[in-house]
This record gives C-alpha cells, structure tokens and sequence, in this order.
C-alpha cells in the first residue's frame, strides 16, 4: 500500500535574473517521514525550502505541500506546516509560558487548547519549574527543545527544520533527535536541513543538492553502497567537490 505523499515537487525551478537558484529538482516526502534535504553553501536548498513553506513563488515546476498548491495557496500552507530555525525563532524576552501563548495564537489554537497544549509541553520538557522564566535565561539545549515542541504545538503535518542544532553539543543534539522520532511516530513529516553528516544518518532518505540540482536521493545506507562509502560524510564531500557555486 502506497503511503501518502506530504510534499510532492515536479521540475521544480526559481530563477532569480539569468541564475537558476533551483534547477529542476523533482521528488516526494511521505507522511511521517524524516526527509534530509543536503547540500552545500550555494546548493540552493534555502531557496527551495522557502518556496516549500509558501514564502517564495516558484519560477517554473508544480509542488504541493500537505496537499496545497505552491502557486495559489501558499497562506494555507503556511498554516499546516511548522518552522524552526537555527535561531530558534523564539523571543528572549518573553516567559517559556509566554512563548508557547503567543504562537498558540499565530497557529489558530483556542484559548483553551492553548492552556492544554501548555501544560503538555511544560510536563514534557520537564519545565514546570520553569514557566515563569524568560526564554533568554534558558540554557541553550532548553530553547532548542522547546523551540522544536513550539513548532509544532498545532500538530502541523509537516515541520521544516533549518539547521536547529547548529552550535549546541552532541549530547544535547541527541535528545533533540529523540523529539524528532517522537514527532515522526505521531505521523508528523520532519523536513531538516542540517550541516552535521551523522545527524543525515539519522534520516529515511537524504536528497543531496548541488548547484541547484538534486544530485542524489535515497536511504542512508543505499547512498553509501552507492558511493562505496563508510559514513554519509564521505557520500557528501563525493557530491560536494563538483559545486561550482559559493553562494545560495
């Protein structure tokens, strides 16, 4: 049985002026999947990413995100997905309970489902203590925590992680993945950006940019058969050494 598919891109393509930032990249991402977008500075995979979460209007190519059209309903895709990145997009200064409040509220959750979803997340971060306390005095490992768990307070179907981890330790990069499974087990989709190879093995599947084009895509472990590799860090340099371009 097929499963279902989240996000689908047919020839995808943003052109900016006569640079091709995204050069035809087709492929799908299926529900509950935990999807590794790779590549370089320059791949192009920011690009790609924000005309995924309905910020960028595509060039050329068809895509749906949760079943939603890139090109006329980009308002009700940013609705269905969450976002963090490596900033955290949390404000500093505001209380943890704060925070969750406020982007209750962006993501369309009632007052009372605001209230439930807040003592679930203060219970399961274990920051009961902690809700009074503003998010800048927070260690750097607990922002990135409850970033990731306000990201999807509204149950999105899909989640887009931009670098999240980038900077914190690999103890605390551990634990963050194992929120990461939890939220692919509810079926949310997980689609991450990320510089750290080992974290890539942690994927379903891995797509792999360079220069604007979807040089490989498959399991980690086919892509090092593939590329006759011991660690998806050496699939990544294989790929990365033919990137002309510095910049995205």
């Amino acid at each position: 049985m097929e499963k279902e598919k989240v996000i689908t891109a047919h020839q995808l393509t943003k052109k900016f002026g006569a640079f091709t930032a995204v050069d035809n990249i087709t492929f799908d991402v299926e529900k509950g999947e935990i999807f590794g977008f790779l590549g370089a500075n320059g791949a192009g995979k920011t690009t790609a990413m924000r005309m995924l979460c309905g910020l960028l209007l595509p060039t050329s190519g068809q895509a749906t995100v949760a079943g939603f059209d890139v090109y006329k309903q980009n308002e009700q895709i940013k609705q269905n997905i969450g976002y963090m990145s490596q900033k955290f997009s949390l404000y500093e200064d505001l209380t943890v309970s704060e925070n969750i409040r406020f982007y209750g509220g962006i993501y369309g959750l009632r007052d009372e489902q605001i209230k439930i979803k807040t003592a679930q997340l203060l219970k399961q971060l274990h920051l009961e203590d902690q809700e009074k306390t503003l998010v800048r005095d927070l260690p750097l490992g607990w922002k990135q925590k409850l970033a990731f768990s306000i990201a999807i307070v509204h149950d999105p179907a899909i989640v887009f992680l931009d670098e999240p981890t980038g900077g914190v330790d690999p103890i605390t990069r551990r634990e963050f993945w194992s929120l990461i499974y939890e939220a692919s087990a509810r079926g949310i989709t997980i689609f991450v950006t990320t510089h750290y190879m080992d974290e890539a093995e942690y994927c379903n599947r891995v797509s792999i940019m360079v220069d604007g084009r979807i040089d490989a895509l498959d399991a980690p472990a086919n892509l090092m058969k593939t590329y006759s590799a011991t660690s998806m860090d050496e699939v990544f340099l294989q790929l990365a050494r033919k990137a002309v371009r510095t910049g995205d």
